[in-house]
């Protein structure tokens, strides 16, 4: 501001001695010259040094501009190469973070593994509760503890109350003496059942995913899924005592209980199979309901021998029905919802009461309607 102030006084002092100047000049050497002429001369060329200290300071002030502008936009180049570090470094922060958080769930997920193994019954308990915890805080690790919770009943187990009452020896109606380690053992794999449960998403949750069960010659003991999504469960030549609850489930994939014993009934009301249902050689001691169902695929009840009734009333069977070779002792209710399904019926044996769909004829049974 000063620079200028001086810039200016200097100029005007400057343009006062030029109109001085050019006026005494044009009087001293042109004689024609009158004084208001040189004295118009002489502002004209004050006005001409004012002019160009305008034009200076106009440039000068425009260099300026521009460097400032110019200093701007590397401020704000820097702000941005800064800003980017920043993420750079907030994103190194996060893997690192991640890695450190996987690295403890790994480790979780080892030492709880581990101490499935150990004698002790209480500590198998924990170790599938920090399975499940784990499962819980880190959504992708659900197949995995789900796949080592079904990998530990899939352990061999012996049980004397697994054991079928026609199967007792002759003149007991009772079971063998159960030692503790059994019980405490039988209360461990209900632990793990419960936790099976609860890590499966439910029918009511907004965007449920689809998790899978191996269960292949399993001892389970009432066995729930009900209000439970499932993708696919193989549960080949497994043994179920008491109530094994299906309840409105959904299973988006293939159910195989091929050759399995169900010591108790079987609910499996308002439960939806989106595909293949196997059944092929069970052997049920209980009843069997299934009212209401919707099979998706084909539903293959081979070889099964049911000592209880079995219930069909108002399924919905949209593919093939086998029956083959299959026996009803206790009777069963075939009336599926319009239209009946499609069914194979060769060697089909039924014992007592018996409700069929029209048009469908078992020779040697009494069908009611």
């Amino acid at each position: 501001m000063g620079e200028r102030k001086s810039g200016l006084a200097a100029t005007i002092a400057v343009a006062i001695v030029v109109l001085i100047g050019v006026s005494i000049a044009l009087l001293a050497f042109d004689p024609r010259t009158t004084g208001a002429d040189a004295l118009r001369t002489g502002g004209l060329a004050a006005g001409s040094v004012v002019a160009m200290y305008a034009l200076w300071l106009n440039d000068r002030r425009r260099r300026v501009e521009e460097k400032r502008q110019e200093l701007e936009t590397q401020r704000q180049e820097l702000d941005r190469q800064r800003y980017a570090l920043e993420q750079q470094r907030q994103a190194l922060e996060d893997r690192r973070t991640d890695q450190d958080r996987d690295r403890a769930a790994d480790e979780r997920f080892a030492r709880a593994v581990e101490l499935l193994g150990n004698a002790a019954d209480q500590v198998r308990v924990g170790a599938m509760h920090a399975l499940a915890g784990l499962a819980r805080n880190n959504p992708e690790y659900t197949q995995t503890v789900l796949d080592v919770l079904c990998s530990y009943l899939r352990r061999p187990f012996d049980h004397p109350k697994w054991t079928p009452s026609a199967d007792l020896p002759a003149q007991s109606d009772q079971w063998p003496e159960i030692g503790p380690e059994q019980e405490r053992e039988r209360h461990v794999r209900q632990t793990a059942q419960r936790l099976i449960r609860d890590l499966l998403p439910g029918t009511a949750d907004p965007d449920p995913g689809s998790y899978d069960l191996d269960l292949t010659r399993a001892w389970l003991e009432r066995f729930n899924l009900s209000d439970r999504v499932v993708g696919r469960i193989a549960a080949y030549r497994c043994r179920f005592r008491h109530t094994t609850n299906l309840n409105r489930a959904v299973f988006h994939g293939p159910v195989h209980f091929r050759d399995s014993i169900f010591l108790g009934r079987i609910r499996a009301e308002d439960v939806r199979f989106r595909e293949k249902l196997e059944l092929h050689g069970i052997a049920t001691h209980g009843p069997c309901g299934f009212e209401r169902a919707r099979f998706g695929g084909d539903v293959d009840f081979r070889r099964a021998t049911c000592r209880k009734g079995v219930y069909f009333d108002g399924a919905v069977c949209e593919a093939a029905l086998d029956l083959r070779h299959t026996q009803f002792l206790g009777g069963v209710d075939l009336h599926f919802a319009d239209p009946a399904p499609v069914a194979q019926l060769e060697d089909l044996e039924i014992s007592g009461q018996s409700r069929l769909p029209a048009g469908w004829q078992v020779p040697g049974t009494a069908t009611r309607g």
